[in-house]
């Protein structure tokens, strides 16, 4: 496995990162199988990878406890353990959001659930419109000056608004935002003219999610056919939405450089976003130990500049970016 430094911290991170919103029983295509789940993820970190991505709305908390269950007997020091925070986790009017009240109630949930007492990265989930960011930001700087937070993240936003909550940290002498996590792959690419300019510009590191565009570019999708039975298209419509003819056009690129190289469609994905010099460590979410070692072997992947023109060129990047919300 190879290493690298998340943005501008001195934080070692594994090339990928391995994305636990599986692990749990919400969704018809999550791996509900608790000891499967622990497996694969001890089977990552056996692999080298110490970076583990959850979040408390992941299954209302369910991925966080099997993350806690899967890291028990490992070296903590050595562990990247991220979490988010904002999705409702249950009913009333304090249960959600990125008040100062529901942050500093759900870290303590996470914790537990976790089994630890900190957390490496403490992400905000998405921007809360009704709240000032000044009241988020003092809040999760709270968390990191007691001790309970190393590092902070956000995820999929606007560049103002991550602009904004930026300049009300240096102003205001808050901990900043230290990553971002937003949607980006080889046919997600909306980021280029949004977030990723600003991360690249502040030395913010990019974890980005969805890298395999829900199934999409494993190549497991053909134009035309019928979606397999149990595949994650079958009842999700955001990787059924990927079914563009703007797409199929990547993914054809896609599948040519693979055969190219003797790797798979998933494997040139994660080069390509691994190409990205704004890139650090994309997310990967795996259901099977095959899948994971699959996702594993993108790292010692080499593409050509020519090869990465190939698959970047039936796309224009574009925000706000068409078909999303």
């Amino acid at each position: 496995m190879a290493y690298t430094r998340l943005g501008r911290t001195g934080l070692e991170v594994s090339r990928l990162c391995l994305g636990c919103m599986n692990f749990g029983s919400s969704q018809p295509w999550m791996l509900d199988d608790r000891e499967r789940s622990i497996d694969l993820i001890r089977e990552a970190l056996d692999a080298g990878v110490n970076f583990l991505d959850t979040a408390n709305a992941y299954s209302r908390g369910e991925s966080e406890e099997i993350v806690g269950e899967a890291i028990e007997g490992y070296d903590r020091e050595e562990l990247v353990v991220a979490t988010k925070v904002y999705f409702p986790m249950g009913e009333g009017p304090n249960k959600s959001g990125l008040s100062r009240k529901h942050i500093l109630d759900q870290v303590e949930r996470s914790l537990d659930r976790l089994g630890t007492d900190y957390v490496d990265l403490y992400q905000i989930h998405r921007w809360d419109p009704d709240v000032d960011i000044e009241e988020t930001l003092s809040a999760l700087d709270h968390l990191v000056d007691s001790g309970r937070v190393r590092y902070l993240g956000a995820s999929t936003m606007s560049a103002y608004q991550f602009t904004k909550a930026l300049y009300t940290a240096d102003v205001e002498g808050y901990e900043r935002f230290a990553c971002m996590q937003p949607e980006y792959n080889a046919v997600d690419r909306h980021e280029e003219a949004n977030l990723l300019p600003v991360c690249a510009g502040e030395g913010v590191g990019v974890i980005p999610w969805s890298p395999l565009a829900g199934g999409f570019l494993t190549g497991k999708y053909d134009r035309g056919d019928e979606v397999p039975e149990g595949s994650r298209a079958e009842t999700d419509d955001y990787t059924e939405n990927r079914f563009t003819e703007e797409n199929w056009a990547v993914l054809d690129a896609v599948r040519e450089v693979a055969a190219d190289l003797d790797a798979t469609p998933a494997q040139v994905s994660l080069a390509w976003l691994l190409h990205r010099d704004v890139v650090d460590a994309p997310i990967v979410g795996p259901r099977t130990g095959e899948h994971l070692r699959e996702n594993l072997r993108a790292v010692e992947l080499d593409l050509t500049d020519e090869q990465v023109e190939r698959i970047e060129a039936p796309k224009t990047p574009r925000w706000p970016a068409p078909g999303k919300d």
